[in-house]
């Protein structure tokens, strides 16, 4: 008798099993249950600890801040600039990413905007900002000082979306009792109080005095900025790069500018260095330096890192607000949201290391565009050329076999773009050609996997082996730290500082779909032993372990992921029980999604405030009615996203070879997905739950558009390729195309209708 195992080869006919109805009665409660169970068992073990905001350990009263605007590791050595590598030797160093709210016409952090988001602890910038140099304090009496136009800068921060209050650094210090000491235009910016004052302010270190009586010295050396701005503008009003021995004597300058700081610091003061702007026309990864005592009183040693990142040797410019604080033994003030520095890893992180981390960012900037329209191009391509090899019929059975094979190449592109991290593509001679290479050569293995052994003969054997790569190597980067998607062509460039750790949108649409499909081709050979409820079981078990780990906190931490991927999980196991999806069961479905992301929200609240994630941080500003700007953000650039050419054509063309090509009658009598559900129906329900999770993305994330692309840039060639499989089993070694509108398997079988 003939048996559907999905493992083994397909007959040329198979009967394809009675879909599986689960019991009628709490069959949805109990879904819901499984998907919420692991995060109330997490938040369960919480410590009760951690429902107090932790305060900061007391540590040294005195820190000083020295900020470099334009200093990149790349202009750090032993001979040029000795005191800085003095400071990274003994201390602890880190990639600094210094986004702020850029100048209009530019994606670039200028000096201005890089002092006032020091000063707010939260990005701001100014108006009409270029990248010109602060303004020069107004001199006041004993030797204090007042930003100009301060209160246009105050408005300017407060109509935009981040609602950054400028003067915090400064007023905090204040209202402690502390005294500030500011040296140089942009340290004052930095270190004004809230009414745009300092009270001890000198141009250059040289005329300071004794900083014997201040709390939190911030220092100035803007001599990398004042290269660019030295040489003026071209023609067409771009900045004119300094030549690199110009570029070189100005850091040397900054440098012992530096060195005459720390000769006159008081012993025991904690140093931070930040290179907190760009001065180019490109942003870059910049310096990031801690010496001394760290917030704990352990000397800083090694890489830096910040629970705002997660990542040895990266942290962001709003980061070094909350490190002053924390350093100065203050409560952090309202509205600062960056993390303090820690010491990560003890190894030491060379300055070849940090300046490659900078060089992947630069490259990955160059080659992003490109790749999103070579594949494209590629992809449509692929579809056009797929719709003639299945209008072939018999006749192309060579063509359908390599039309197969591509399609997994194809459907394993995208967990290969992650994979590609592990080599250095960006180092080589051409980074676009060795992107592509590197990106390739991965999908070439996994598709060799896929086709290596017994199961390639089944009709979802290559789909289950290359779904199965994409989720459980996407679940295991994020439960490890999400280091493949940093730099990442389809992940998050720290430059940009939009996300730095869990998934971000983009490896949400491939985990999630790679997920279900995955699902499908685990429940298939079960159901078809008779297994059902062992199917149910296993998909709803991994179903909830895949949710969990895109939206716990210390995983993925995906705030607009987790209702997405519940829904179309969901929509998977009702198909997958054999019951019809209702308006009744997506409402319920949608309100067990939004009570599992209210606490997880809440779980991740009740973490000192240090280590919540973004998920605890938006909780809290519900609870401070400051969430609105943060939703509006999000849909405007969700609406924004419409407007991308290269992913839009990526989902109509992937949405119409399916439903145009795929579900059509074909020379073989009925559609490819026809034939393929009558021997799989799990992909049936796998596709809807994928095209239910991609719509729903796309209506709750920022991404927008490119989450439906990339869904179905995995799901729709694994589908192809499962459809493939099953016009060669139809066919066989005799067998004919049938007349349009029959269907040949045996009599009494009963195939799902096509999507």
């Amino acid at each position: 008798m003939h048996r559907t195992d999905g493992l083994t080869a397909d007959g040329p006919g198979p009967t394809p099993p009675t879909a599986y109805r689960a019991p009628r009665r709490w069959g949805l409660l109990v879904l819901l249950v499984t998907l919420v169970s692991p995060v109330v068992l997490m938040g369960a073990l919480t410590p009760a600890a951690a429902q107090a905001v932790a305060k900061p350990e007391s540590g040294p009263a005195r820190v000083a801040v020295i900020g470099v605007p334009g200093l990149e590791w790349s202009d750090i050595d032993r001979v040029n600039t000795p005191n800085l590598w003095r400071l990274a030797a003994e201390g602890a160093s880190a990639s600094l990413s210094t986004r702020a709210i850029p100048p209009p016409d530019r994606a670039i952090t200028c000096p201005v905007a890089g002092w006032l988001t020091v000063s707010a602890g939260q990005r701001a910038g100014a108006p009409g900002a270029g990248c010109g140099l602060p303004p020069l304090p107004e001199p006041t009496p004993f030797g204090g000082a007042r930003i100009p136009g301060w209160n246009n800068l105050l408005a300017f921060n407060d109509a935009q979306s981040y609602r950054a209050r400028i003067g915090a650094l400064g007023q905090a210090v204040k209202d402690s009792g502390g005294k500030v000491a500011a040296i140089g235009p942009g340290a004052a910016l930095g270190a004004a109080d809230k009414a745009g004052n300092i009270a001890k302010y000198a141009a250059t270190p040289q005329t300071i005095g004794d900083l014997t009586s201040y709390n939190l010295i911030v220092m100035e050396a803007d001599e990398p900025a004042r290269a660019w701005i030295d040489r003026g503008v071209d023609g067409s009003g771009e900045p004119i790069p300094p030549t690199p021995q110009a570029r070189e004597h100005a850091v040397a300058t900054a440098d012992r500018e530096i060195g005459v700081l720390l000769a006159a610091l008081p012993p025991g003061t904690a140093v931070l260095v930040a290179g907190v702007s760009d001065s180019s026309t490109a942003a870059h990864l910049h310096v990031a330096i801690a010496h001394g005592p760290s917030p704990s009183g352990e000397p800083y040693r090694g890489r830096l890192t910040a629970s705002s990142t997660r990542q040895d040797g990266l942290v962001t410019i709003i980061d070094l607000t909350a490190t002053a604080t924390a350093l100065a033994g203050l409560e952090p003030p309202a509205g600062l949201v960056g993390r303090p520095w820690q010491a990560g890893s003890t190894d030491r992180v060379t300055v070849e290391e940090l300046a490659d981390a900078d060089l992947a960012s630069q490259v990955l900037r160059t080659v992003r565009t490109p790749f999103y329209i070579a594949l494209v191009i590629v992809q449509v391509l692929f579809y056009a050329a797929a719709a003639v090899a299945l209008r072939r019929g018999r006749g192309g059975s060579r063509l359908l076999a390599a039309t197969q094979v591509v399609a997994v190449v194809s459907a394993s592109v995208a967990v290969s773009s992650f994979l590609a991290q592990l080599l250095p593509w960006w180092s080589l001679g051409s980074p676009m050609a060795g992107l592509i290479t590197t990106i390739l050569g991965f999908a070439c293995a996994i598709t060799g996997l896929a086709f290596a052994g017994p199961w390639r003969r089944a009709v979802l054997g290559p789909l289950t082996v290359v779904a199965a790569i994409t989720s459980l190597g996407l679940l295991l980067d994020v439960v490890t730290g999400s280091r493949l998607q940093i730099n990442a062509v389809t992940g998050y460039e720290p430059v940009t500082g939009g996300r730095f750790y869990g998934f971000g949108n983009i490896a949400f649409a491939v985990f999630a779909t790679g997920t279900i499909m995955f699902l499908a081709g685990v429940a298939h050979p079960l159901i078809a032993r008779g297994r059902a409820r062992l199917a149910l079981a296993l998909c709803a078990g991994y179903g909830a372990l895949a949710v969990f780990a895109d939206g716990w906190p210390s995983w993925g931490a995906d705030f607009g992921g987790v209702p997405a991927f519940v829904a179309g999980v969901a929509v998977f196991l009702i198909l997958l029980s054999g019951r019809k999806v209702t308006a009744r069961r997506l409402l319920l479905t949608g309100a067990g999604a939004a009570v599992l992301l209210t606490l997880i929200a809440f779980i991740d609240w009740r973490r000192p405030a240090d280590r919540r994630t973004h998920l605890g941080a938006f909780f809290q500003q519900v609870l401070d009615g400051e969430a609105w700007p943060v939703l509006g953000r999000k849909l405007s650039a969700m609406i924004g996203t419409l407007g991308n050419l290269p992913l839009t054509i990526l989902s109509l063309a992937a949405l119409a070879f399916l439903f145009l090509v795929l579900a059509r009658p074909s020379n073989w009598g009925a559609s490819a997905l026809e034939l393929v559900y009558a021997r799989a129906p799990s992909l049936r329900a796998a596709l809807f739950g994928v095209l239910t999770c991609a719509l729903a993305g796309f209506l709750l994330n920022d991404s927008g558009v490119a989450i439906p692309a990339m869904a179905l840039t995995v799901a729709v060639p694994l589908t192809l390729a499962a459809s493939v499989r099953a016009l060669q089993l139809l066919a066989g070694p005799t067998a004919t195309p049938t007349p349009p509108g029959r269907l040949s398997q045996p009599a009494g079988s009963t195939a799902p209708p096509a999507v």
